[in-house]
């Protein structure tokens, strides 16, 4: 009878956790859960067992009470009990069920390990397969993550292009300011320049024109007999200048 409710509480811990489990799955194939907030469920372990049947929770529940030998002592004045007031009956039942719990135990202990890691194993695939849609939805979005940094930088680098064009704009215009300025004080000096040349030569223009103009007049003033005296004159001192030497 306690075989039987503790199998059913296994079974029913079970059931829950795998429950659990799909549930969580299906969860997740809708959309990102919170981690924080919602945490995963993770499969359920059957817990520990004494005796192959009996839950670690007794034990401990008697532990704090009685100390280690208490919950073997219920046990064994329990059997007593119920053997001696023939509560529980030891009649043919009673000996073809202890030959099936022997049959049962052999065979839990010979082939229950190699049962369960097989049934371990098909369950880690099944639970692989309900997760292989998440795991992939979270590397596409990781790589949808990935590529939106990327853009991001690559959008970055436009501005900076940007920038830099428009700054060697500025710096064409610029140039063609001070080309433009250039020009224009070439163009001011070259015509200065012209004035200049051209107030100097009427200057000297002027000036010619005015020695020929008096040069002229003082010939004209000049009679032969002046020209005369002035050539003997010069004629004279440059004899008495030569005497000197």
């Amino acid at each position: 009878m306690l075989s039987r409710i503790a199998l059913r509480s296994a079974s029913a811990r079970q059931t829950a956790s795998t429950a659990l489990v799909a549930r969580g799955s299906a969860t997740d194939a809708v959309g990102v859960r919170d981690e924080k907030n919602f945490p995963r469920p993770v499969r359920g372990e059957p817990g520990k067992v004494r005796l192959g049947f009996v839950p670690e929770e007794w034990f401990q529940f008697f532990h704090s009470k009685t100390g280690v030998t208490g919950p073997y002592a219920f046990g064994v004045g329990l059997t007593t009990y119920l053997c001696s007031k023939e509560i529980y009956v030891m009649e043919h039942e009673y000996y073809t069920g202890l030959s099936i719990f022997l049959m049962v135990y052999y065979a839990t202990t010979r082939f229950g390990p190699k049962i369960a890691a097989w049934l371990d194993k098909e369950i880690d695939a099944v639970e692989t397969n309900w997760n292989e849609g998440r795991v992939q939805s979270i590397k596409t979005l990781e790589e949808s993550i990935e590529d939106e940094k990327t853009a991001q930088w690559r959008a970055e680098g436009q501005e900076i292009l940007v920038q830099a064009k428009k700054e060697n704009v500025l710096l064409q215009l610029e140039a063609a300011y001070r080309e433009r300025l250039m020009t224009a004080y070439t163009e001011v000096k070259r015509r200065l320049d012209y004035q200049l040349e051209k107030s100097n030569v009427e200057r000297r223009l002027a000036q010619r024109h005015m020695v020929d103009w008096i040069v002229t007049n003082v010939t004209k003033a000049i009679t032969p007999d002046q020209e005369k005296q002035t050539l003997d004159r010069c004629i004279a001192d440059l004899s008495a200048l030569a005497a000197k030497q």
